[in-house]
This record gives structure tokens, sequence and C-alpha cells, in this order.
């Protein structure tokens, strides 16, 4: 039974990752053992569950069916391993990404109360705005910011953000103050990833919507691009009190139109193993709801 179960682990890896090399090296192995693995797992089935290429590896109709019930035979197995445990006895390793502002600020922190209470967890941390392909990854779950795309991957929401406008000191005596959402028309505006990326800011004041299209020129991928560019007196930058609070506290940013509201953004844990995840992920799921509520 444990050789089966190997196969189940190694399949689902092989075909998530689509490489036999990744597979792995994330479970030990060499990939002449994984290909091998998954040789004598299609030769006992008699279906081909995997097309090979030079350049990655694909699913085949078979494979897709056969991936499905494997991931819920080892996510049962895990459960009823934790739930023999208890859930102070969480092990193994959890891997999870997170936007970097957002994520070193507000997600790392809090990391070592959950960690006291499961000493046995790992956690694997990718941190970067650039959103990756989670399955690919192998991520236990993903801290999201924005609509998440239409996707069969289990979410909760973690908390709601508001948004405002900030801008250094330097800048604003450069170019002037904005006293309404139409001033910033001729301002330099900085563009970060995601909804703070967008071109046409809109603001609402006493049930009233208005919009305006902004330009700049900065563009970056990363929160910490903003932040410095901001910071450096390039322009006006859209942002949240619960990442730029030090900055705005210590008057190296002053908050602008604070009279008119923008959209708040939403926190997502985005669990692509689908709406049922591992134990593990659960509780770290509801740490962070606790925590960030």
């Amino acid at each position: 039974m444990s050789d089966r179960l190997q196969e189940l682990a190694v399949f689902v890896r092989a075909a998530e990752s689509g490489s036999f090399s990744k597979a792995g090296r994330e479970l030990g192995l060499s990939q002449p053992s994984v290909s091998r693995i998954i040789g004598e797992l299609e030769s006992r089935l008699g279906v081909k569950l995997l097309l090979r290429t030079t350049r990655r590896i694909t699913v085949t109709d078979a494979g897709a069916l056969f991936l499905i019930r494997a991931r819920d035979v080892l996510a049962d197995i895990e459960d009823a391993e934790d739930a023999a445990r208890g859930i102070d006895s969480l092990r193994g390793t959890l891997r999870i990404t997170m936007p970097i502002v957002y994520g070193t600020r507000h997600i790392i922190p809090r990391l070592p109360k959950f960690l006291r209470v499961h000493p046995l967890l790992r956690v694997e941390l990718s941190v970067a705005d650039e959103r990756h392909n989670l399955v690919v990854e192998g991520t236990d779950v993903a801290v999201r910011l924005g609509p998440l795309d239409d996707s069969g991957f289990g979410a909760r929401r973690l908390a709601t953000l508001p948004r405002f406008l900030v801008a250094a000191p330097s800048y604003l005596a450069e170019r002037g103050i904005p006293k309404t959402p139409a001033d910033l028309a001729s301002h330099d505006c900085i563009f970060g990833p995601g909804l703070f990326g967008r071109t046409t800011w809109s603001f609402t004041r006493n049930g009233a919507e208005t919009s305006v299209d902004v330009q700049g020129r900065i563009t970056t991928d990363s929160g910490p691009g903003v932040f410095a560019s901001v910071l450096a007196g390039l322009g006006i930058a859209m942002t949240s009190p619960v990442m730029a609070g030090p900055e705005v506290a210590s008057g190296a940013l002053v908050p602008l139109l604070k009279s008119y509201k923008l959209a708040p953004v939403d926190v997502y844990a985005v669990f692509p193993a689908g709406p049922r995840p591992s134990t593990k992920v659960r509780a770290l799921v509801d740490f962070l709801a606790e925590e960030l509520r």
C-alpha cells in the first residue's frame, strides 16, 4: 500500500508541475525514479496518464480523471493522520505565496504566533507581486489582493482594505496639492501591480461617483517599487492605510483627497487544492482570518 501511495504522490506532483525533475526535487527523488514510478503506475492501470515531450508533461483525459481522485485520496489520508494526532500536532510543509508589501508587513509578522502553536510545521514563503501558476508551483495557500481569477480554486475572504492617495511633501511643494479628483489629471501618478495599476481612478463623495483618467511617468510591477517612487517625490500613489500607515504617521507621506473615497480592495486566501483544503491549510486560514479581522 505504501508503494501505491507513493505512486499517487509522485503522479500528482508530476501532473501539476508538468515536470518529472521538479516533482522529483520536491519529493526527494531522482528524475529517473519519477519516470520509473509513473511508468509502473501506467502499466498497472493499463492506461496512459501523462504525455511526455522534450519540453513539458501534459495530462491525458484518463490522467485528468485519475488526478482528481488521487488528490482526494491523498487529502483523505492527510486529514486522517491529522485527526489522529490532533490539531496541535500538525506537521509537514506549508507553501505560502503573498504580495510583497502586504505580506511582509501584515502576514509574516503574524507567523511566529501561528508557528508557536504548531511547532512541527515548516513554512516555505514565496513573496512576490507577480502572480505565478499556483498549481505548478505546488502552493498550498496564496494571499491575493483584489478580484480573483475565475478558477476551480477554493477561496476565503480575510479582510477588506480601504484605499487612499498619498504623495511626498517634496512632490506637493513642487506641484501643489490636488483639491478634487479632477485636479489629478494634471499630476504625475504612479502605477503599481493589480488594482493599484489602473489608469482610471474612481471616487465617491456624498453618494456621487467621480472618475478621472490619470497619467504619469512611473509604472512598476511591485509594491516596494511604488513606495520607493512615491517617497522619492515622483508622483501620487494609491495605497492602503495598513500598508502606508508608518510613512503617513511619520510625515514621510501625506494623505490626499481625504473627503473622497476609493473603492476598497478585498484580501483573500486562495487554496489551489480546491474548496476542501487540507487540515494544515484550514488551520492557517482560520488563524489569518481571526488575526486580520
